[in-house]
C-alpha cells in the first residue's frame, strides 16, 4: 500500500516532461532501509538510491541483497552505515530529490532532530516521505483484539510495544504537521495504512486469489485516503514538499 502512494507522489511531483523518452532519474535517500524493498525497487526503477542503515545486521542483510542485483542495479545502489539524524556527516544540503524515512521515526526518542537532518539534504521541491505508528489510533489494536486492559491503557499514551517486543514511541498527526512545517518541508499529503489489517497475525498469508487479494487492497486504498478511516490507522504515511 505505501509503495503505491509513494509512487503516486512521485508521479505528481516529478511529473515525466513532455516529449521525454525516459523517465526523470531521481536521487533518493532511504533512512533505515532494512532489508531494502524500496531501495531494490528504486534503484531498479533507474533511480539513483542511497541507503543509510545504522543497524550491522540490516546492513548485511541488505548488502547481501544489493549483491545479487545485476550490474546496472548495483550501479545505481550505494549502502552506508549511518544514522539519520546525523546526515550531516555523509551528505551535503540539498543533495536529494527524495528522501525516505520509513517505520524509523518510532526508534528515537524525539523525532524533531531526525526530521530537521532529513529536511537539510532535500533539495527544493523535494519530496519527504514518513511512515510513522499513529499515536491517535493506539487503542485500536487491542480493543479489535479484546484486550480490554490493553485498550484502556492505549488512550492518552505515547508508546507502545511493537511485535517485536521492543518499547517504541508513536507519533501524532498534528504535532508532525506542526513540526514540518517547522522545518520547511510542510505537510502536503497524508494517508492511512493497515486500517483493516492490522489485527492480522504476522504469519498470516495474502490471500491466494487474486480477486480476493485486489478487493482486500482497494478497500485498504480507499479507506486510507477516506476521513474518517485513515485517523484510525495503525500507521500514517506522510509527504512533505520541501519549499
Amino acid at each position: 500500500m505505501v509503495t503505491r502512494q509513494l509512487d503516486e507522489q512521485l508521479t505528481l511531483h516529478f511529473p515525466q516532461p513532455a516529449g521525454a523518452h525516459a523517465r526523470r532519474r531521481l536521487r533518493v535517500l532511504d533512512i533505515g532501509p532494512g532489508q531494502g524493498t524500496q531501495a531494490l525497487r528504486l534503484a531498479r526503477a533507474g533511480h539513483l538510491v542511497t541507503g543509510l542503515e545504522a543497524d550491522p545486521a540490516m546492513l548485511a542483510v541488505l548488502r547481501a541483497a544489493v549483491a545479487g542485483e545485476p550490474d546496472e542495479v548495483r550501479g545505481r545502489l550505494v549502502v552506508l552505515q549511518g544514522d539519520g539524524r546525523e546526515t550531516g556527516r555523509h551528505f551535503g544540503p540539498a543533495c536529494f530529490d527524495v528522501v525516505l524515512c520509513h517505520g524509523v521515526l518510532m526508534y528515537v526518542p524525539d523525532p524533531e532532530p531526525m526530521l530537521a537532518a532529513l529536511a537539510r539534504v532535500l533539495a527544493p521541491g523535494g519530496l519527504l516521505s514518513l511512515l510513522v505508528r499513529n499515536g491517535d489510533a493506539l487503542a485500536m489494536r487491542p480493543g479489535l483484539l479484546a484486550n480490554w486492559v490493553g485498550a484502556l491503557d492505549a488512550f492518552g499514551a505515547t508508546g507502545y510495544t511493537n511485535r517485536l517486543g521492543l518499547a517504541t514511541r508513536a507519533d501524532r498527526l498534528e504535532p508532525l504537521t506542526a513540526t514540518l512545517a517547522g522545518i520547511g518541508v510542510p505537510l502536503h499529503s497524508w494517508y492511512g495504512v493497515r486500517i483493516f489489517t492490522d489485527t492480522a497475525p504476522d504469519q498470516a498469508r495474502a490471500p491466494q486469489d487474486v480477486q480476493e487479494l485486489g478487493l482486500l487492497l482497494a478497500a485498504e486504498e480507499r479507506a486510507g485516503r477516506t476521513d474518517p478511516y485513515r485517523s484510525v490507522a495503525a500507521l500514517l504515511h506522510l509527504c512533505g514538499v520541501r519549499g
